[in-house]
């Protein structure tokens, strides 16, 4: 039965999504171009060999619009013959991108795939690809006559059903920051990341190689003089029972960045003389109530360890995207997870969500972490917009 292993898996550092952020310079067609390259030279393969490139892209329009991953394939210097192809399961793309290219190659369609994403917040502003107002249809208002949520008051709700208060929110934040700067300053995140050279207004050209969201002086008092990021009169008398604790501080933060992993067999990977460095083990991807949107990470774990057969003692280290805080500890209160193999380097909050190229980041993340603690399992799973949810299990080889 052939299988899926990853060979190569690289991200960029993640800069902050704004016009002053070190990858604002950097256009997100060549922001992609930039980690599909790295993995190829990486890796060594005859770049002619990859039979498609998988990106995940959330805000498809202004530069990110008009299939991404195929302009991305050519920046980067790959044959015209390779396409590429743009999906979007909002901020579980990538990891979608992920479970396409393992699922393809398991098949027999592929051979050997890149999965991977890219979002640049700072170039392309978060919403600026949404539907306008209300229009989700008349179907959509029929069945949902109360209305939607953002996904902002959606975690605010979580935290108040789940009795989560601002101390506890603001100290997990704290806590990401604290765990990111570790492994930056002890050089884990140094093997996956390849640095991005970027050439600014004066011509000058800066190597940028970490991860500049992270706040190592970060403080509870610091985060306790944030305001509630979503409060509004009309969504305060609607949720009485919202506390407004989740702030700009407990929350991902919006950033620039781009991750690529390439997928193939373990026969082909000996053939070609690479080196496997996981393997794609198990795949669920679930729908939820797209009201409480946020808690899909909740089902989609546990039918990623249903369908492995793995139990929650297997699992060696756990990523679960810091969307907001409330979501992590939600999902940590009712899965049971020990809090020291969840995001063990820090999360969204701390080194950012680049929307897109989130799940590829974290995935890259996951197979170095895997090797650098010698643990055999790993798990990811996503929260998206609309109710929906990734989750994977990798076996380090």
């Amino acid at each position: 039965m052939r299988d899926a292993v990853v060979v190569e898996a690289v991200r960029s550092p993640i800069g902050r999504g704004r016009a002053s952020g070190s990858l604002a310079p950097v256009h997100p067609i060549d922001l992609l171009a930039h980690s599909i390259s790295a993995a190829v030279e990486r890796s060594g393969v005859d770049p002619a060999l990859i039979d498609d490139v998988i990106a995940g892209c959330v805000t498809q329009s202004g530069e990110q619009a008009a299939n991404i991953a195929r302009w991305a394939t050519l920046a980067a210097g790959l044959p015209e013959s390779v396409p590429g192809t743009t999906v979007d399961r909002q901020c579980g793309s990538s990891q979608q991108a992920v479970h396409f290219a393992a699922q393809g190659v398991i098949a027999g369609a592929y051979d050997m795939v890149l999965a991977c994403g890219v979002e640049s917040m700072g170039r392309v502003p978060m919403g600026s690809a949404t539907l306008p107002g209300d229009s989700h249809g008349t179907r959509i208002n029929a069945r949902y006559p109360d209305g939607l949520i953002s996904q902002g008051i959606s975690a605010e709700l979580i935290g108040a059903r789940r009795g989560l208060g601002r101390a506890e929110m603001d100290e997990f934040a704290l806590a990401s920051h604290q765990r990111a700067a570790a492994a930056a300053r002890d050089g884990l995140f140094a093997p996956e990341i390849a640095p991005v050279k970027v050439t600014g207004p004066d011509g000058s050209v800066v190597e940028f190689s970490a991860d500049e969201g992270i706040r190592p002086a970060s403080s509870t008092q610091a985060l306790a003089g944030l305001r509630p990021a979503f409060y509004d009169e009309a969504t305060a008398a609607r949720f009485p029972e919202i506390g407004w604790n989740v702030t700009a501080g407990n929350a991902s933060q919006i950033s620039d960045g781009s991750a690529a992993l390439l997928i193939t067999t373990s026969e082909r990977a000996r053939e070609l003389g690479l080196r496997p460095l996981a393997r794609l083990h198990s795949f669920a991807v679930v729908g939820d109530d797209p009201f409480l949107m946020l808690r899909g990470v909740i089902p989609a774990t546990r039918r990623v360890l249903e369908r492995s057969g793995l139990s929650l003692d297997d699992i060696d280290l756990f990523e679960v995207n810091e969307a907001f805080a409330a979501v992590v500890l939600d999902w940590r209160a009712e899965i049971g997870a020990p809090a020291d193999k969840v995001n063990a380097r820090g999360g969204a909050i701390a080194l950012g969500h680049p929307l897109g190229a989130s799940g590829a980041r974290i995935m890259t993340t996951l197979v170095h972490a895997l090797h650098q603690t010698g643990g055999r399992f790993g798990l990811q799973t996503m929260c998206e917009a609309g109710g929906l949810a990734n989750a994977t299990i990798i076996e380090r080889l």
